[in-house]
C-alpha cells in the first residue's frame, strides 16, 4: 500500500428527506463531521438540495480507500465510531436514509 496501488475511489450517496430541516443545520453537521470522513479516505463531501423539493438532499463523499476497507465495508459498519455517528444521524434525521456506494467506469 505504500505505493498507493492498492487503493479504490468510490462515490457514497445519501439520500434523506427533512422538511422542518434547514439547510445550514445540515450543513454544519456535514462540516463538524469532516475529520471522520478524512478517517475513512474522504476527498470531497457535498450536500446537495433538491431545487424543486427543498426537503430533499443529497451528500455525496468521494473517498479513496485501501482496497482491504473496500471488502471489509461491514467490518466498518459495525465499527464503535461509525455506529456513534450513524446515531447522531438518526437524532437529526428520523426517516430513512438511502445509502448507495458507486464506482467510477
Amino acid at each position: 500500500m505504500a505505493n498507493g496501488d492498492n487503493r479504490v475511489r468510490r462515490t457514497l450517496h445519501l439520500r434523506f428527506t427533512l422538511a422542518a430541516a434547514e439547510p445550514a443545520q445540515i450543513l454544519a453537521m456535514v462540516r463538524a463531521a469532516t475529520p471522520f470522513y478524512e478517517f475513512f479516505g474522504s476527498r470531497d463531501v457535498k450536500l446537495l438540495q433538491n431545487v424543486d423539493d427543498p426537503s430533499k438532499y443529497i451528500q455525496v463523499i468521494e473517498y479513496e480507500t485501501d482496497e482491504t476497507l473496500e471488502v471489509n465495508r461491514q467490518r466498518i459498519a459495525s465499527d464503535p465510531r461509525m455506529q456513534g455517528y450513524l446515531q447522531a444521524w438518526r437524532a437529526v434525521m428520523p426517516g430513512a436514509v438511502e445509502i448507495d456506494v458507486f464506482k467510477e467506469v
